[in-house]
This record gives C-alpha cells, sequence and structure tokens, in this order.
C-alpha cells in the first residue's frame, strides 16, 4: 500500500519565534558565541545575582556610615579642628552672658577665656568626652559679622525666647542665615523655668507651634541648668553634621589670633600673621588667601606653633613633691611656642599664583593699518559722486539757493498737509489747555491754617522730604513699567534716527541672529573667559578630590604669614570683628562677568532700579557692584529688565571676580540711615561673558485715519527723515495686527502704514527697539559696616512702606 504524500496545496504555517521577550539562556544559544559590534565598544556590565546586589548595597550603607563617624571623630577631637559653635540669641529678652556661664561647665572640662575687643569667646576643653569646643557669639543686629561667622562656623545654637521664640530682628537673621545656607543647628530655650508652672505647658506649646513655621522636624532642649548644659554638649558632640557646598572644597580658617609686623617702606602696609586651625581642605602656601572684607593676598610661608589648646595637657613634675602632679597649659607659654615653631613650607615664586586680577589690554591690538593715498582718493572721488544731485532750478541760482528748491517727489501729498495742519491746531488747543490746567491749579492751591498736635510735629521730624520724594519717583516709575513695559515717548528735541542709533528692529527676538562678539565695550576687554567654563570647572573639582595637596593638613594649629595687607584689617581685627580668611581655587581671583538668579525677598517692596549699588554676599566673598536685572530664559538672548520684579526670578549681572558654583547669593541694600536691608536672595548661576542682555525699547503710535489694511498712524515721530530711518522695522499693535511703513507723509512724521487685517481705532501701533546693554564697572570688595538692626527700625520701616 502507497503512503499517503502532501500535495502543492498544504498549508504551512509559521515556525514560532519567541521575539524580543526571549530568557537569556535562548539569546546566548541562538547567537552561539557572536558579539555585537556595539557591545565590544562598550563597558560590559557585569550583572549581579540577588545576594551580590544585596550585598554590595550593605557594603555601601557601611562604607557610609564609617564615613559620618569618621568626620563627628574628628571634630573636635586631639586631632581635628575644635567644634566651633556660633551661639545667636534670636530675643532681646535673652541674657547671652547667663548662656555663657551655663556653657562654661567646669565640670566636663577646661575653660579658656578669650577677651578680645568687643568679643568674648572661650575654649572649652573635656578629657572626658574626648571634645573640645570654641564657642563664639555674634547679635543679630550685627547683619555682615553674623553671616561671615556662620560660612566658617561647624554648629549654630540659636537661643530661644520661651513665650515669643524670636523677635522680628530674630526673625529677619533666620531669613539671611536660610538663604546663605544653614550649617549643623540646635534650638535652646532659656528662661521655661522662670515662668509660673500653670503657663510653662502652655507657653510650651505656642513656641513648639512658632518653632515648626522654621523648624519643622527639630527638638527644643533646655539651658537653665548646669545639668541641662551637659546634656546639650553632649548633643553638640555627637551631631551629624551638615555641610555648605562652597566651603568643603575650599580650605578655610577662623583666627584666633593676629599680629601685625609693617614693612620698610611703610607703615600702612605690611606682613599679617593669622593664627588658627586649618579646616575643609589641605592649604597650600602658593594658593591666594581672601580675608573676607578686606580682598586677596599672598602668603609668605606657613608656620606650625605649638598648639595651645591641647586635648590632653602634658604633665610636668614638681622637683619638691613628686608625687604630685601639676597641669600645665601652654596657652601663655610664649617660651614653648617659640621652641616649637616649625616652619611648614615657603611660597615658591615658580608656583606661586598671582594677584592679577585684570588683562591689561592693547591699545592697538585692535586698530587697522593707515589707508593708503590711492585708498584716499578713491574714496573722496566716490563721495564727490554720491554727493552730487542734478536739479532743474532758474537760470543766477546758487549753490546755497539751490539746496532749499525741493525736487516734485519731496513735495508731500494733501493728506500730509491736512495733516500738519491738524497736528498745529492740536497742538495750540493743548498749550491752551495746559495754560488753563495751571490757573486751575494756582486757584485751587491756597495756603490753610490747620491745628497741628505736638505728636505730628515730632513724626515730621523723622521723615526726610528727600528721601520721600525720590521714592514717590520710583514707585511711580515702576507702576508705569508694570503697565506699560518698555514704552518710551518719542523725544521731540532730538531726532529719533540720533536718539535710538545704537538700536535695531528684529523679526523675532527669539529667533534672529545676533553675534555676542559684536561691539563690546572697553571693560570686556579687561576680564577673563573660559573657552568651556563647565568643563574647567569639573576638571578642577576633580583634581580636588583626586590629588592630594601638599601644605597644611585639616586640624593642624598653623600661623600664615600674609604679605601687603593693610592695616586697617588688623585694627578691625583688634575692635572686635571676625577675621576669616578662605583659599582660592584656581583663577578665582580673575574678574569675569557673573550671572546669579535671585528672586524677591517677600518682606522687601521697596523698587530697585538696575543700575542701582547693591551689597553682594556670593559664597564666601562680600562686595558692592551696580547690577544689570535680566529674565531667566533658555534662549540665547535674555530681556533687560528695569526693576526688580517681585512675581518670577531673575538673572542678576554684574563685573565681578569668578566665583566656581555652587554658591548661594544674597542681596542687600543700603538705605540712606545705613541699614543694610534684605531685597534678594539666590544662586550663583555661571560664570559667561557671552550671556546678551538686551534692552527693548517700544515706541507707541496712534492710528489717525484707519481704510481697509491701509492707515496714517501719527505721534511715533516728529520728522520725515526720521520715518524714512525706521521703514525696514516691523510693526505690531497692541491687538495683534503686524505690518510695514510704506511711506512718509508730510514733515511731520506721519506715515502710510499697511497691515495684515484692518485695525481698530482703539488699538495703539507699536514698534520694537533693541540694544544690547552691559553692567558697569562698579565692583568694589570693600563694604562699609552696617547700622545694627534693632526692633523699633524694622517696625519704623515696615509701617513707612504700609502707609507708602
Amino acid at each position: 500500500m502507497a503512503a499517503h504524500r502532501s500535495g502543492p496545496l498544504k498549508q504551512q504555517n509559521k515556525a514560532h519565534k519567541g521575539g524580543r521577550h526571549h530568557g537569556g539562556g535562548s539569546a546566548q544559544r541562538d547567537s552561539k558565541g557572536r558579539v555585537g559590534p556595539k557591545i565590544l565598544c562598550k563597558k560590559l556590565k557585569k550583572q549581579l545575582s540577588r545576594v551580590d546586589q544585596r550585598h554590595r548595597a550593605s557594603q555601601l550603607r557601611k562604607q557610609k556610615r564609617e564615613a559620618v563617624l569618621a568626620e563627628k571623630r574628628q571634630l573636635g577631637s586631639k586631632d581635628g579642628p575644635p567644634h566651633q559653635v556660633l551661639v545667636v540669641p534670636l530675643h532681646n529678652r535673652i541674657c547671652l552672658p547667663e548662656a555663657f556661664k551655663l556653657l562654661q561647665n567646669e565640670d566636663l572640662g577646661t575653660v579658656y577665656l578669650n577677651e578680645r575687643g568687643s568679643t568674648h569667646s572661650f575654649m572649652l576643653l573635656s578629657p572626658s568626652l574626648k571634645h573640645r569646643w570654641s564657642f563664639t557669639y555674634a547679635r543679630p543686629g550685627d547683619l555682615h559679622t553674623l553671616l561671615d561667622m556662620a560660612k566658617v562656623a561647624d554648629t549654630i545654637l540659636f537661643l530661644l525666647d520661651p513665650l515669643e521664640g524670636w523677635d522680628s530682628t530674630g526673625d529677619y537673621c533666620l531669613s539671611c542665615l536660610f538663604a546663605q545656607g544653614l550649617p549643623t543647628y540646635m534650638l535652646a530655650v532659656q528662661g521655661l523655668p522662670s515662668l509660673p508652672p500653670k503657663r510653662q505647658t502652655d507657653a510650651r506649646k505656642k513656641l513648639n507651634k512658632t518653632v515648626e513655621k522654621r523648624f519643622p522636624e527639630d527638638k527644643l532642649l533646655l539651658l537653665d541648668t548646669q545639668q541641662e548644659s551637659g546634656m546639650l554638649l553632649r548633643q553638640l558632640a555627637n551631631q551629624k553634621q551638615r555641610h555648605l557646598a562652597f566651603r568643603d572644597r575650599r580650605a578655610y580658617l577662623f583666627a584666633h589670633d593676629a599680629d601685625f609686623m609693617p614693612s620698610e617702606e611703610s607703615d600702612l602696609v605690611g606682613t599679617l600673621k593669622i593664627s588658627g586651625y586649618i579646616r575643609g581642605r589641605t592649604l597650600n602656601v602658593n594658593s591666594l588667601l581672601h580675608i573676607v572684607g578686606h580682598g586677596d593676598f599672598q602668603m609668605n610661608q606657613i608656620d606650625a606653633p605649638v598648639d595651645p589648646f591641647p586635648l590632653n595637657p602634658r604633665v610636668v613634675k614638681s622637683q619638691k613633691k613628686p608625687s604630685m602632679s601639676m597641669e600645665v597649659c601652654v596657652t601663655d607659654a610664649a617660651a614653648d611656642m617659640e621652641e616649637g615653631l616649625k616652619v611648614l613650607m615657603k611660597a615658591d615664586p615658580d608656583q606661586q599664583e598671582t594677584l592679577q586680577t585684570e588683562v591689561i589690554p592693547d591699545p592697538m591690538e585692535g586698530e587697522q593699518t593707515w589707508p593708503t593715498e590711492e585708498e584716499l582718493d578713491e574714496a573722496n572721488d566716490s563721495l564727490k559722486q554720491r554727493s552730487r544731485v542734478v536739479k532743474k532750478v532758474p537760470k543766477g541760482t546758487s549753490n546755497y539757493q539751490a539746496e532749499w528748491i525741493l525736487d516734485e517727489g519731496d513735495e508731500s501729498d494733501g493728506e500730509g498737509d491736512e495733516s500738519d495742519d491738524d497736528i498745529q491746531h492740536e497742538g495750540f488747543m493743548e498749550e491752551e489747555s495746559q495754560d488753563g490746567s495751571g490757573e486751575e491749579e494756582e486757584e485751587e492751591c491756597e495756603t490753610m491754617t490747620l491745628g497741628e498736635s505736638v505728636r505730628d510735629d515730632l513724626y515730621d521730624e523723622k521723615v526726610d522730604e528727600e528721601d520721600e520724594e525720590r521714592m514717590l519717583e520710583k514707585y511711580k516709575q515702576e507702576r508705569l513699567e508694570e503697565m506699560f513695559p518698555d514704552e518710551m515717548d518719542t523725544p521731540r528735541d532730538v531726532a529719533a534716527r540720533i536718539r535710538f542709533q545704537k538700536y535695531r528692529g528684529l523679526k523675532s527676538f527669539r529667533t534672529s541672529p545676533w553675534d555676542p562678539k559684536e561691539n563690546l565695550p572697553r571693560d570686556y576687554a579687561r576680564i577673563f573667559q573660559f573657552q568651556n567654563f563647565v568643563n574647567t570647572r569639573k576638571r578642577i573639582f576633580k583634581e580636588i578630590e583626586e590629588k592630594e595637596t601638599e601644605g597644611a593638613e585639616v586640624g593642624w594649629y598653623v600661623t600664615l604669614h600674609v604679605s601687603n595687607v593693610p592695616v586697617s584689617v588688623v585694627e578691625s581685627f583688634r575692635q572686635g570683628a571676625p577675621l576669616i580668611a578662605f583659599s582660592l581655587l584656581p583663577y578665582e581671583q580673575k574678574m569675569s562677568v557673573l550671572n546669579m538668579v535671585v528672586s524677591r525677598s517677600p518682606g522687601n517692596t521697596e523698587p530697585v532700579k538696575a543700575k542701582e549699588e547693591l551689597i553682594f554676599h556670593c559664597g564666601f566673598r562680600r562686595f558692592r557692584a551696580s547690577p544689570l536685572f535680566s529674565q531667566h530664559t533658555a534662549a540665547d538672548k535674555h530681556k533687560f529688565q528695569r526693576f526688580l520684579t517681585a512675581d518670577a526670578a531673575l538673572v542678576v549681572t554684574v563685573f565681578a571676580p569668578i566665583t566656581f558654583p555652587p554658591a548661594s547669593v544674597l542681596l542687600f541694600k543700603q538705605r540712606r540711615n545705613g541699614m543694610h536691608s534684605l531685597i534678594a536672595t539666590g544662586h550663583l548661576f555661571s560664570v559667561d561673558p557671552d550671556r546678551m542682555v538686551i534692552k527693548r525699547v517700544v515706541l507707541s503710535g496712534h492710528p489717525f485715519k484707519i481704510f481697509t489694511k491701509t492707515a496714517v498712524v501719527r505721534y511715533m515721530f516728529f520728522s520725515r527723515d526720521d520715518v524714512l530711518w525706521f521703514k525696514p522695522v516691523e510693526l505690531r499693535t497692541k491687538w495683534g495686527r503686524r505690518g510695514h511703513i510704506k511711506e512718509p507723509l508730510g514733515t511731520h512724521g506721519h506715515m502710510k502704514c499697511s497691515f495684515d487685517g484692518k485695525l481698530k481705532s482703539q488699538d495703539t501701533v507699536l514698534m520694537n527697539l533693541y540694544k544690547r546693554v552691559f553692567p558697569k564697572w562698579t565692583y568694589d570688595p570693600y563694604v562699609p559696616e552696617p547700622v545694627l538692626w534693632v526692633k523699633s527700625d524694622i517696625s519704623s520701616t515696615v509701617s513707612e512702606v504700609d502707609m507708602e
């Protein structure tokens, strides 16, 4: 019997394909050892099992835990710097001497007082806790001192009032500290047991509600007895540290002592010896040193004297009584200091950073060669050909008379003559109305005698009339800018083509090209610019993390010899001001253009105009400058803002020394009474001189006669030549129409314009003109000390703003 054979029409089913969801084993079997070219050029990812993944995660957690514990153990230990604690009372009822007396707990260790000028600080050494603290304080009213000391403090101890927590001055202080960046902090309440027992519970609940607004997850500690102060000190020693980005990559030092040696040439300049503990990073003698509030300087050498505050003082046995031993502190042992003085490093002139901050421009660098005689003759011939104009004039007409004779094309149309008559008639009517209004104002302004109380006289004595008039004018300008952004009246006394000769029209502000190297000012020849700022920043930060630096290690007590320092630095230190020094990264002494993103402080409503002098706290620097304001967008061109607005974040552009972000930014404004008010906070955005800030000017005109798609527009220009000059620029209206100028009408600035639709009679014709603006070179590293903030001053300023 023959077997069955399938015919040609038998159904053939497709073989099953796993697709992309097949397992790894089947993929390896299918590939048969072949590897794709993309996989070969990339680093193979090692596939870990679940057990290995858990093991790796546990190892990472263990490493982070050990790093945190090592940081805790080093801070305040015998090998690390003392634990720097800044005590800040947030209320005027807090008794600071009583708090310091409690913190000077002799049961835990030895206390060393250091009275220098008006600043009282002390060092607490506790061998039982294996920790040492350095306590300083700053009043909230002394704003610059508070902010400077908070930059180098390891922990800030806030002292609160049991009833109110903090007053208006303390709240203002907290706003500034939060904007700058808050290190590790702790909250302590002083005076709660002094309240009646029935009120203590209510006061604690009320205080917790008040504290939750600023510190939602923090606990309050008591500071009224020696036992409570001991618990607070143990809490300080075991607290996890918070990091500030701008100081983690730099070495910094809080001066415990300073000495000045004048130079041979002058007594006003000399070598400053600063003694203190190195913090942050290793300090190299060849790097530059920035003294906060005074500028950048070079170091000659670094000495390593004996630590004046050792955790375990050495024991010297007495010769008379060998059984007894006494502890000798080396704080005042000048002989031991001289004996143990060692020179760590001396500056190498070949490797030392220079103090050059600006580029010295060559005035002949951009000059062209002098033209030859042939080129001058060609230019004169072309100028003569252009100036020759053929006109039909009567016989006997002189050249001067011919200049006044117009061609047929220069004659104005009938509509232009009618419009000129209308303008003259309207101008005459306006003059009459102005004269009449002046008479009415003179008639309305009458002198009247009103009864005034003694309280009104006292209030008027405190009011500065010039300041009131100036503020009123600024409020009016800010209000007009909000209602009519960038609009400007065309001047009558100067031709528009001369007044706006630096401006240009753009088809599209977003897409039209603009060369960032075009028409740069002379100040741009003095600054430095990076080819790629982001890559340079990454490279420097990578070198800091990986490269080992030679110099003074963290925790060493050293003496820095700083050269060419003015005597005013040590005078301010002796008067009680803190002396704080930061090491500079490469290029940070050079000038460039800094861009900072800031937002308006909600507690300040005073109008701030662009190019006004402001006080900057940028990272570890403090300086004065006159900035520009611009919109914060992702485009290549950014519109200039005339005022610091409160509804959106703006970019502040200023000439200043290079600073690598991240860095916090605080903007202050000095008032006439010497007080500094916080107006904006933010962060450093970039260092980029090519960031273009474009100023816009909007000229407005009124449609006089409206046809189907054309209209006669007046009051935008007042000269025929101005209309011809701005003829290529596109027009727009407030209701969305677009058009262009066809021709001028008459000689008084009327022009015929065509649009993409019919205009409304209440519409306004606008012309946008643009110009690039640059900041002013007003950088000044010296900032005057402000008047102390007190509660009455703050309340009076708030009431003045409310009344205005």
